[in-house]
């Protein structure tokens, strides 16, 4: 199975095709142009480094949350688009899991963090049991206080990863010592290749949908709504 995923949740771009245990190719641009730049180069290229169509493709991912409104937004109308003109099913991924496949059987707790800004992260909370990736937490939007306190109850160290590190880690390792480890760059960041290890397995629990189904979960409302209420709120 042939398996094309996209990420934008964040200011980490990335593409990779796999096919069943094989990776085909990956890309992944982590600079300050826009993914409505990058996207579709990097697909396009993608699918050419592969000597692929896109009707070759099986399957398309689509990290659909949490991460930038509009990063996600970008990257799931992309693929909505190539799912539709190619007939072809999807599957929605949150980045987060994805992420933790970054860490095959990894002893510690898996602890991904995306910075939410008013210091607040996005994360869930992940461990390796029998060689299956067992959620702990489910995907939400907390303070760095919060996630530190629910954190040094358990008796693992806990491994950090995700651009939410390069703003918190100096606090992390403050308030968490020697509990708190992070994962090298190799790691750190968000990697298509591990949305296609989590969309294999959503396939194959019968979980793809047509890519009318497809939307991104933000877990938060956006900024500028926010703003707003507390406009309206202050006013009254």
């Amino acid at each position: 199975m042939k398996i094309l995923s996209v990420n934008t949740s964040s200011n980490v771009a990335s593409v990779a095709i796999t096919d069943d245990e094989k990776l085909i190719c990956e890309i992944t641009v982590n600079t300050k142009k826009t993914h409505s730049q990058t996207i579709m180069p990097m697909i396009d290229s993608a699918l050419k480094q592969s000597e692929l169509e896109i009707s070759d493709i099986d399957l398309i991912a689509s990290a659909n949350g949490p991460g930038s409104f509009t990063g996600l937004r970008i990257g799931v109308s992309a693929v909505k688009g190539l799912a539709h003109a190619a007939k072809i099913p999807v599957v929605g991924v949150s980045i987060l899991e994805a992420m933790a496949y970054n860490l095959p059987f990894c002893e510690y707790v898996i602890s991904p963090i995306m910075d939410a800004r008013r210091q607040q992260v996005y994360n869930a909370v992940y461990e390796w049991k029998n060689e299956e990736l067992s959620e702990i937490k489910e995907p939400r939007a907390l303070s760095v206080d919060e996630l530190i306190e629910e954190l040094l109850t358990s008796d693992k160290r806990v491994v950090f990863l995700g651009d939410g590190v390069d703003v918190h880690k100096a606090y992390i390792k403050e308030k968490m010592g020697d509990k708190a480890v992070f994962a090298p760059v190799s790691a750190k960041e968000q990697r298509a290749s591990g949305l296609a290890v989590a969309a294999k397995k959503l396939y194959d629990e019968g979980k793809a949908i047509s890519c009318y189904e497809l939307s991104p979960i933000y877990l938060r409302k956006p900024q500028a709504e926010r703003e707003l209420e507390e406009k309206v709120k202050n006013k009254c």
